[in-house]
């Protein structure tokens, strides 16, 4: 298949529950350990390292030479986890570094970007934590914002990578919590020093994209979301209950709608979902294959497909 040669894919991907097999005495871990619930053992863990980065190597491979350059990910136990996956033979042979920092969440699950070297390099990285508490005025202890600054070939851009507040307790009812998640960028993004800054806002955000915490990014004016169409009764990154979601999104500052040299401009958007990453046959059938279904161990890959977006660089 003839690729640009300049084309690239910068993707997001929830792991569903990637954890080791260790027993984090600080964290709810318990269910993943030899001994818990889910009997989540080496041969376990190895099978999910190994999917999870075969699926990552294909991931836009359609319109690029290479997997994604940036790569977000969520639900990821530690940096433990992430050399595992980058230990694999399916992504050894890819210049794969990544940046990651331990969030508070009470799960003990984080967020993290992984970035191809030749292509990417980290100028500033720091989490921005998201201050926000449950209905009972208690703090919810949530992942923070993983920002990192960095140069993509010779652009620089500005990168969040979130997983926001899940809907457990109900979507109204958690609303007010991804909205100030929204709120929680946009600030960071007043304090930058650039009139128009590029932006790439990545995540699952348990949101959809017409829910009032992604329009509260999308009114100031200063994004696209490519990924809003992809959503429809019959497809999305996401499948509960029978119903589709889209809470995996890429959002693009305006930005790469331009075409200087040196800029990178938006060609599309996908959800990633070839045949092997779903269910063949029964019921769940074009669902994603995931790994458990409440304790049931299925052996898949996640209850998430990643989602990209491929850019072109304009040389």
């Amino acid at each position: 298949m003839y690729h640009h040669k300049n084309r690239y894919s910068i993707a997001f991907y929830n792991l569903e529950n990637f954890f080791d097999t260790k027993n984090d005495p600080h964290s709810l871990d318990d269910d993943f350990t030899p001994d818990g619930d889910r009997e989540w053992n080496e041969s376990k863990y190895s099978n999910k390292a190994h999917k999870i980065a075969r699926a990552i190597s294909e991931i836009g491979m359609e319109d690029s030479d290479v997997p994604p350059v940036l790569l977000g990910i969520a639900e990821v136990e530690n940096k433990q986890v992430i050399q595992t996956l980058l230990n694999t033979k399916e992504l050894q042979g890819v210049d794969y570094n990544f940046v990651h920092f331990d969030s508070p969440d009470e799960r003990g699950i984080d967020t993290a970007l992984m970035y191809h070297s030749k292509h990417f390099t980290v100028l500033d990285a720091e989490t921005i934590p998201l201050l926000v508490d449950n209905t009972n005025g208690e703090r919810d202890y949530t992942r923070d914002i993983l920002y990192v600054h960095g140069r993509l070939h010779a652009e620089e851009v500005h990168v969040f990578v979130n997983h926001w507040p899940s809907r457990r307790t109900g979507d109204v009812d958690t609303s007010y919590k991804r909205i100030k998640a929204a709120e929680t960028i946009l600030h960071k993004l007043e304090t930058l020093e650039e009139d128009n800054p590029n932006c790439i806002i990545m995540g699952d955000f348990n949101d959809d994209p017409n829910s009032e915490s992604i329009r509260t990014l999308m009114e100031t004016g200063r994004f696209i979301n490519p990924m809003k169409k992809l959503l429809s009764p019959f497809s999305g990154s996401a499948n509960y209950r029978g119903e589709w979601s889209l809470f995996d999104q890429v959002i693009l500052s305006h930005t790469f709608l331009d075409y200087g040299v040196g800029t990178h401009s938006f060609i599309k958007a996908e959800v990633f979902a070839p045949k092997f990453l779903q269910e063949w046959k029964g019921k769940y059938k074009g669902n994603p294959f995931r790994t458990y279904a409440g304790e049931k161990y299925l052996g898949g890959y996640s209850d998430h497909f990643p989602v990209y977006v491929v850019l072109e660089e304009n040389l």
